[in-house]
């Protein structure tokens, strides 16, 4: 049996007196909007912002690319103000995910018409067949989207067709859609730089694009298990495995954290902010109640051959903002029957721990990743 999709939502809305309906698409899960007015070039950057800031949606029915300046209007009201008040760190945090949530509403209510065949109908839009058909399927219904979605699918497809050069592997690698990659570096150093002992088998749990198997077959490890929950993952990381030309070396398997038998090197990079995740690239980073975090750490004993080891990759991210404690983290170790043998730390060198704007500056400079290395009481 054929497990059911998402429910199928519907746009309805009315121009020039005509009603009209729309299939509501999102690669992101967003429900659909309930409120919908047809807009176009006359209507001002304020007025849109206006409507927006209602809940209201704006279907483009003119020209592309003065849809863009809107979109961009719309992005510079929604930026944070300059706050130079002294406030707690986890106030900082509390107003920067108000922000974020409040900018990513403003911004997914600008829609445009995507009709069968993947093709944006309006004048002067630019061709978006390959990217949204990796996105959303094959349009065979008259569709509408966010086009602030589609844009970002145009990036995510420039992202796989270019690549991205990942030293540890002196090689690219080509994401697919709704798939995070490594834009940052720390965790994947971390892992190609730990001491290594001669693991026969290793386990990559909630492996993404599959870069940190890569990692470890590379380094020597003869077989690797790599599992994820999202199909798009698995297919992104299967991809990289043949583009490497580790396929006899690596498994993808699609579940939820463990594969079946044991390893005796379990690896696992979890989502490091306890917090609600709003989007499928969210998830990557916010893990609501540490869920991944401790089921990870509460199963991973049943999964590790005798004399073992678990690296746990982690950031302190959300220790410096107040939503965990390193104490928390010792606790969630040992009550799974784990201790901690050592730990290597990188400094962050992303791009957003020099931006002096981020109100999170100050946070972003001192964070820190660390390899955890576990092993069982």
């Amino acid at each position: 049996m054929t497990a059911a999709g998402p429910p199928r939502e519907y746009l309805d809305w009315s121009e020039n007196g005509v009603s009209a309906s729309a299939l509501w698409r999102s690669a992101n899960g967003a429900p659909a909007p309930k409120r919908v007015v047809p807009v176009d070039d006359t209507i001002t950057a304020d007025a849109a912002y206006r409507l927006a800031s209602q809940g209201v949606a704006l279907l483009w029915t003119s020209d592309f690319q003065n849809a863009r300046q809107i979109l961009t209007a719309l992005e510079h009201r929604t930026r944070p103000r300059p706050d130079k008040t002294q406030r707690p760190t986890a106030e900082l945090f509390y107003r920067y995910r108000q922000n974020r949530s409040h900018r990513a509403r403003i911004l997914s209510l600008l829609l445009v018409p995507l009709e069968i065949g993947n093709i944006i109908g309006l004048r002067r839009a630019p061709d978006v067949v390959a990217a949204t058909v990796a996105a959303y399927g094959s349009i065979a219904e008259a569709s509408v989207v966010s086009l602030h979605e589609v844009l970002g699918t145009i990036g995510a497809h420039q992202w796989r067709t270019k690549g991205i050069r990942v030293a540890a592997l002196n090689a690219s690698i080509y994401p697919h859609y709704g798939t995070f990659f490594p834009v940052r570096s720390e965790y994947v150093y971390l892992v190609a730089t730990a001491p290594l002992a001669a693991p026969r088998v290793a386990f990559d749990i909630g492996t993404g694009t599959g870069v940190l198997a890569a990692v470890l077959a590379t380094r020597g490890v003869p077989r690797v298990i790599a599992t994820d929950l999202e199909p798009r993952a698995v297919a992104s990381a299967q991809d990289t495995v043949s583009r490497l030309g580790l396929s006899g070396r690596i498994e993808v398997q699609l579940t939820d954290l463990f594969p079946e038998g044991r390893a005796d090197l379990i690896v696992c990079n979890p989502p490091w902010i306890p917090a609600t995740a709003h989007s499928l690239l969210d998830a990557a980073v916010y893990d609501p109640g540490s869920r991944m975090l401790r089921g990870f750490l509460a199963g991973v004993i049943d999964h590790l051959e005798p004399n073992g080891e678990v690296w746990l990759v982690l950031s302190d991210f959300a220790e410096l903002v107040g939503l965990r404690t390193r104490a928390d983290l010792m606790t969630v170790i040992d009550t799974a029957g784990l201790r901690v043998i050592g730990a290597l730390e990188a400094a962050a060198v992303h791009s957003r721990a020099t931006d002096t704007s981020d109100p999170l500056h100050a946070v972003r400079q001192s964070e820190v990743t660390s390899l955890w290395r576990l092993r069982t009481k």
